[in-house]
């Protein structure tokens, strides 16, 4: 198997060397615009190989796409940072751009791909990649609910001084401040959390979560990376291994809860095929009301990429 990750800065770089790791394929190529990057870190990458006990050779193709070619799945990172006081929503025109031409490239030479998009502004960047590679929805999804529930459970767990291996959560909606934790979904080994803790503070890190990246730009001057790497490589993980696994994925909506022709975040089974089955879960009427916010949210700036006639 050939899995290619497209962008070699820091996200796309740390998810190549977590796919090489978690030896999810027999090659990993790196693919960046900007000469030398791609083959300097993937040779780094490719260098710890005896260190770190793994056999995946880790390939930096340049701005080469047919080294690419055949690949089964690809993870496209490639596009501007956010900067201190940048909305994702500001990156639409420049990213819209780069992930068009990225999405041509990679259906050029593998036109059979799954397509997983990690790329800011999330939602609409997926729905370029969409309407750039004309796939079947079920292969052109994007990764946004697994870092944002990452997020939720980090914070919970240092609230609570649990582990976070026993909290499960769903966060639904577009990947930005519009999100929607779903606390009624949120447990800690089967304990609802809202009996863990009290609802001010539960509240706090709600809040927390949904300016999560933000905070993080705010520290470090530029967005994460090794967060949603591996946020991103859980997901691959599904897909190559078949593993059915159940993740808050971005997805086009046909109709589930009640909202059309839209990409948002929503539960889903991920499996070889892609998205195999999206979960519709029942809602109260302030957590729809709550979807529908964050759905029209995501609608108007998909409504500025159609505006713009890029694709």
């Amino acid at each position: 198997m050939k899995i290619t990750v497209v962008g070699a800065g820091n996200v796309g770089a740390t998810c190549a060397e977590y796919l090489a790791q978690k030896e999810l394929a027999e090659e990993v190529i790196l693919v960046d615009i900007k000469e030398g990057l791609s083959e300097g870190k993937a040779l780094d990458i490719w260098q710890t190989a005896s260190v770190n006990r793994y056999n995946t050779k880790v390939i930096g193709a340049g701005n080469d796409y047919s080294k690419t070619k055949d690949s089964e799945i690809v993870v496209i990172t490639a596009g501007l940072p956010r900067k201190p006081g940048m909305s994702r929503d500001d990156l639409i025109s420049t990213n819209a751009v780069i992930v068009k031409s990225v999405t041509e490239n990679v259906v050029k030479y593998s036109p059979d791909a799954i397509l997983l998009v990690v790329s800011n502004p999330l939602d609409v960047m997926t729905y370029a990649a969409y309407l750039t590679s004309k796939k079947d929805t079920s292969k052109v999804f994007g990764m946004a609910g697994i870092l944002d529930t990452a997020r939720f459970s980090a914070f919970l767990a240092t609230e609570l001084n649990v582990s976070p291996l026993d909290i499960q959560t769903q966060i639904l909606g577009g990947h930005g401040d519009t999100m929607v934790p779903l606390p009624r979904y949120t447990t800690v080994a089967g304990i609802p959390v809202t009996q863990l803790i009290a609802k001010d503070k539960l509240n706090a890190i709600i809040e927390r979560t949904k300016v999560g990246g933000g905070e993080i730009v705010k520290l470090l001057g530029t967005s994460a990376w090794y967060a949603p790497g591996a946020a991103a490589v859980q997901m691959v993980e599904a897909i190559v291994r078949d593993q059915k696994r159940i993740f808050p994925c971005c997805a086009y909506l046909t109709g589930q809860y009640g909202l059309h022709d839209i990409y948002l975040g929503v539960p889903v089974k991920l499996g070889k095929n892609g998205i195999e089955q999206i979960i519709e879960l029942e809602m109260n009427n302030e957590e729809k009301e709550l979807l529908n916010n964050s759905a029209n949210a995501v609608k108007t700036v998909m409504k500025v990429l159609d505006d713009m006639k890029i694709i």
